[in-house]
């Protein structure tokens, strides 16, 4: 399944992460790709906050991974941006997040596709054309990404 959707300005990128949140549950692999300020982090920053997480929330790109436990469920908020050659992953010891009982969210993740699990949702960020906002692509590869889509497209489009 695949959603096409247009993100007129921060809080809708905000809203598509929040509404995805519920649907999210441990053992499933979430990857955002789109260029430098396209809102792959905004877009986590607002899931992360609707599954609980209330303190800082930072962007893991010099840190490469950021850990929000959340009762007895772990999300991981990777970032491969610093990543030049895919190889790198076997020594970054990211492997080890990938885990029933964990949910990792891997921002840039063509750094590192041959190496990644098949995600359940693929969301493309990419600038609208002539500056007005954001798309963003949703890709449902199993049935628990279909179930991401499904309460994206209710939230998203009850309010277009």
């Amino acid at each position: 399944m695949v959603l096409d959707l247009a993100l007129g300005d921060p809080e809708a990128t905000a809203r598509c992460g929040r509404a995805l949140a519920p649907a999210i549950d441990a053992g499933m692999v979430i990857t955002l790709a789109g260029p430098l300020g396209s809102g792959k982090t905004t877009l986590v920053r607002a899931l992360l906050r609707a599954r609980g997480v209330t303190g800082a929330i930072k962007s893991p790109t010099y840190a490469l991974v950021e850990h929000y436990p959340v009762s007895s469920l772990y999300f991981y908020h990777i970032d491969l941006y610093r990543f030049t050659r895919s190889s790198e992953w076997e020594t970054s010891g990211l492997g080890e997040c990938f885990r029933d009982d964990s949910v990792c969210l891997v921002e840039w993740p063509e750094r590192a596709l041959d190496r990644l699990p098949t995600p359940d949702v693929e969301l493309v960020l990419s600038y609208a054309e002539e500056g007005a906002g954001r798309r963003l692509r949703l890709v449902a590869n199993t049935s628990r990404g279909e179930r991401c889509e499904r309460a994206a497209r209710a939230a998203m489009t009850q309010r277009a």
